[in-house]
């Protein structure tokens, strides 16, 4: 694969990763006016976050065994499509609960761009090349929490929250007409897996008795959780404790997505001296020393927005460690069912962040609420690292594997 043709692939995938995120982060500055158009409480519009998580989980498990079967443009052309139907529906949801049920469409449909995403740099590549491109990924991906929030912001400055879904619409168009363009098919007929349910069944099946594959995925969605917990709190606790205006709470989002992309930039380079077990090793013991700070400071209230900001952003900084290691040595294991493997990792990392964004919810809208799931997250993906995957056992093919591609 050439340069140019590396690099075109990198922002259509790039385009792909940041629906689920665009998805989740751009009417987050709208959530307090939501509360109030629609005379409901805090914890239950951040039920329409969860919905869209729990859609994103439910849409990976179901779409990656089908694009493993019928291959990756079909499922992906058809989520993206109903994502921009969900979308504009949302723009006339005349309370919340239809607002929630539509927000679950909207992540069933971006979990087709998630799952075959992911799938796709695994039918090209593997191990420590696919954790390099993962990280070049997240640089592309990071645009969309950074612009996300202060777009929203902006548009709530012309229009209502419902103004939001209408530009969520048009990114979705745009979105299916470069994937339509620009994406090839990469799972050749011959490499398909068409066992039905049945096979469905055992290839999920084969993955849940691998214990090294099932602990990177709980790792992944522990800080996963890290970071919805963080998503779902930050509006309330910025705006509401903080008195941030919603164009400030998107430049403060911003900032901590900027410290996630550049610890993902350079994995990059630390991947060139260190294995991906060994940075996610030491990435979320950061993590959870820094989220343990960043407890004690929100409980207390010592130092005010700026103590808690930098516990904070370096948590994110940790998971942009995370993340691409975690994923990319559990895909490596499995690559003759990437698709089903890549949806059983989406899942999951959806799946335990929609279970972090109603806990912060029950806990309050402060600082301490959001601060105590987070620490929860990082420490939880310690427990889970050590005890389960045991990464000092991986075997030095599974921590840096060839670079060639899969075919």
């Amino acid at each position: 694969m050439s340069p140019r043709e590396r690099l075109r692939l990198v922002l259509v995938l790039g385009f792909l990763i940041a629906l689920g995120p665009l998805t989740i982060d751009m009417y987050l500055p709208s959530l307090p006016t939501i509360t109030d158009d629609l005379h409901t409480t805090a914890a239950a519009v951040q039920l329409t976050l969860t919905g869209t998580l729990a859609g994103l989980a439910l849409g990976q498990l179901l779409i990656g065994p089908v694009s493993d079967a019928v291959g990756r443009r079909a499922p992906l052309l058809a989520g993206i499509a109903v994502h921009i139907a969900a979308s504009i529906l949302c723009v006339i949801a005349p309370n919340l609960a239809v607002l929630g049920t539509l927000r679950v469409l909207q992540g069933l449909g971006a979990a087709a761009a998630a799952v075959v995403a992911m799938a796709v740099v695994r039918d090209l590549f593997t191990g420590l090349a696919a954790a390099k491109l993962l990280s070049r990924l997240m640089l592309v991906m990071g645009a969309a929490p950074i612009l996300a929030p202060t777009l929203g912001g902006i548009t709530l400055n012309w229009t209502s929250w419902r103004g939001v879904f209408v530009v969520l619409a048009l990114f979705g168009i745009a979105i299916l007409t470069v994937t339509a363009l620009g994406l090839p098919e990469t799972l050749p007929v011959a490499r398909r897996r068409n066992g039905g349910v049945v096979g469905t069944v055992r290839d999920y099946g084969r993955l849940l008795a691998d214990r090294t594959y099932v602990g990177l995925i709980l790792v992944a969605g522990l800080a996963m959780a890290a970071l919805f917990a963080y998503v779902s709190g930050s509006s309330f606790v910025f705006q509401e404790q903080y008195h941030l205006s919603e164009q400030q709470f998107g430049f403060v989002f911003g900032a901590g997505a900027v410290g996630l992309i550049t610890a993902t930039q350079l994995n990059v380079r630390l991947l060139r001296r260190w294995s991906p077990s060994q940075i996610l090793i030491s990435a979320l013991a950061g993590g959870a020393v820094a989220g343990l700070v960043l407890l004690l400071v929100a409980a207390t209230g010592f130092g005010g927005l700026p103590a808690v900001l930098v516990p904070l952003w370096a948590v994110l900084a940790s998971a942009g460690l995370a993340l691409p290691n975690a994923p990319a040595l559990a895909l490596s294991r499995h690559g003759e069912a990437a698709g089903t493997a890549a949806a059983l990792l989406g899942a999951v990392q959806f799946g335990v962040g929609a279970l972090a964004a109603p806990l912060v919810g029950v806990l309050g809208t402060g600082a301490t609420g959001m601060a105590l799931v987070i620490a929860g997250g990082m420490i939880g993906a310690n427990v889970v690292l050590l005890l389960v995957v045991r990464p000092w056992r991986l075997p030095v093919e599974a921590a840096e594997p060839a670079l060639a591609a899969a075919h």
